[in-house]
């Protein structure tokens, strides 16, 4: 599919909400502001997700393979599959988006419901163009107390699903425009720190490159 579809499809749900399925709303309930902060020179983010969750929650392993929803998110910025897995288990309170595409240099802040045993988060949006770049805040605890704040700096992981060959037929999104997901492509087999944009396709990089972090990510608890 391409990201332009799939960009659309993002801001269907993000207008409609996703709703908390299945967990009650409790007395509780509170509201996190989550400020991502693109830090790269060239390299857009796709529509971030923020999920809130029940601990243990986790959207990949460092050093472990990718799972099939987290390579949807890598590879083509597709966070579908992993909202729909996280509602679907149970274990997600709520999940929004900013639905749409941030800049470098650029900042958004998305508002997250949250409750007493769903107090954690999951932040992550794929770097465009890359192969599978993507930035991650990984099942986090938020700031205690009203008006709390935790501040995540987030380097560009490489989910490992797909080789980094820079050639705009393997990368979605406004610079290629090529194909996102690609299940069959093999690639480096787990996830890691991405090394960034090293010149040998399509991407020069001078344009494209970063230094880790990527990401700043400031949670705010506001009531």
């Amino acid at each position: 599919m391409k990201l332009a579809t799939r960009f659309f499809q993002l801001a269907l749900l993000t207008s409609i909400g996703f709703g908390m399925a299945n967990v009650q709303a409790s007395d509780d309930e509170g509201m996190y502001a989550v400020t991502v902060t693109n830090l790269t020179r060239g390299e857009p983010f796709t529509p971030i997700m923020v999920a809130t969750h029940s601990k243990g929650t986790h959207a990949f392993t460092m050093g472990e393979p990718a799972s099939v929803e987290l390579a949807a998110i890598a590879e083509g910025g597709d966070f579908g599959p992993l909202s729909t897995k996280l509602t679907d288990a149970g274990v997600a309170y709520d999940i929004a988006t900013n639905g749409g595409l941030l800049a470098p240099g650029a900042s958004t802040t998305i508002m997250v419901k949250m409750t007493g045993d769903f107090k954690y988060l999951t932040v992550t949006s794929m770097l465009i163009p890359t192969n599978d770049a993507f930035i991650a805040v990984n099942g986090v605890k938020g700031p205690k107390g009203k008006h709390g704040a935790k501040v995540v700096m987030s380097p560009a992981y490489d989910a490992g699903s797909e080789p980094n060959d820079e050639l705009c037929a393997n990368i979605p999104g406004p610079v290629c425009g090529g194909d996102g997901p690609s299940p069959d492509a093999g690639g480096e087999g787990y996830v890691h720190i991405h090394a960034g944009i090293q010149g040998i396709g399509d991407l020069r990089s001078a344009d494209f490159d970063w230094r880790n972090p990527t990401a700043k990510i400031t949670i705010k608890r506001m009531k």
